[in-house]
């Protein structure tokens, strides 16, 4: 299948289709809107083979967790998302392949209201680059550096899960039935927090979702907020699957430092605590208190029942 062939079967308007695009795919570029008031954020993330998925994984997770991971840097930012562009690098056009990948990647457009405007596609081992654009009101974007010492620190969702899904797909954990699938499932497609984010932006004062680990990404806020932060590491929210392990030291070295959760981490003062909950009562999300900001910048305590602990792992890094 020649390259324009593939594009025009598998991506050219197939997916949603978006009134503020002008003019998607089939030209030289693409041709989009900005809504007056609003800034248009931008992110790429790009997942290689046997780096961010394994080689056997299935294409309809692959496009899944690609188009996922782009979008919950979006939800950290509380931007709406609109449009992406795709690279994708292929060995060969395996058109099954292709067929469940563009299937996957459709789903998430569907659901996120988002259109592909464009990309490339080129011969070579098997990577998807995705950039992708949301629009957040003006001076209300989310960012790592507004925290501020005395607020409560909070994290959507369950932690480490996808890490322990990775492992088992591995073979160096061990779990069986519905446990087994829930953490592989984790793995294999996250969820982006997009709804929450966009909740979060008049409440949070700082935010980031949890990709490279949840010790490593809060180091993030802490080293460009100027603060320092205790985590009472028996708030961490842990699933069902996690603590089926029956290895509390094993689960807090996930929660702690696995990568993939992509739930988002986020401060809120003591002042928006009783709007945050108000919120996510009403909209049926969840978040935990996990800890707390100080001033003591750089600083990080973990306690365990009230006693200090002491952990040595690091989150996920590329070089």
């Amino acid at each position: 299948m020649k390259e324009f062939t593939l594009i025009d079967t598998f991506f050219k308007e197939k997916g949603y289709q978006r009134k503020d695009v002008m003019l998607g795919i089939g030209d030289d570029c693409a041709l989009t809107q900005v809504p007056q008031g609003q800034w248009l954020a931008t992110t790429t993330d790009t997942l290689v083979e046997g780096v961010h998925f394994l080689p056997d994984s299935p294409a309809r997770a692959v496009a899944h967790k690609a188009m996922a991971v782009n979008l919950s840097d979006l939800a950290a930012m509380g931007a709406d998302p609109c449009w992406i562009n795709l690279s994708l690098s292929l060995p060969n056009a395996d058109e099954a392949w292709l067929g469940e990948f563009s299937a996957g990647l459709r789903e998430l457009c569907e659901y996120y209201s988002v259109q592909l405007i464009g990309g490339d596609t080129v011969r070579g081992p098997l990577s998807i680059t995705i950039t992708a654009q949301g629009f957040v009101p003006e001076n209300q974007a989310l960012t790592r550096k507004g925290a501020r010492p005395g607020d409560f620190v909070f994290v959507t969702g369950t932690l480490g899960d996808a890490g322990l899904g990775l492992d088992l797909l591995l073979g160096k954990a061990n779990l069986s039935g519905k446990d087994r699938q829930f953490a592989i499932d984790r793995h294999r497609f996250p969820t982006p927090r997009v709804s929450t984010g966009a909740m979060l932006r008049r409440i949070a004062h700082a935010c980031i979702d949890i990709s490279d680990g949840l010790l490593a990404d809060l180091g993030h806020i802490l080293k460009q907020s100027h603060c320092g932060a205790t985590l009472d590491l028996d708030k961490l929210p842990l699933s069902a699957a996690m603590q089926s392990l029956n290895d509390r030291e094993k689960a807090l070295e996930y929660a702690l430092s696995a990568g993939d959760d992509y739930e988002l981490l986020f401060t809120v003062s003591e002042e928006q605590k009783g709007n945050l909950d108000t919120v996510l009562a009403n909209y049926n999300l969840k978040a935990t208190c996990i800890g707390q900001l100080n001033g003591q910048a750089g600083k990080l305590d973990l306690r365990l029942h009230g006693e200090a602990y002491s952990f040595q792992g690091q989150g996920y890094q590329h070089f």
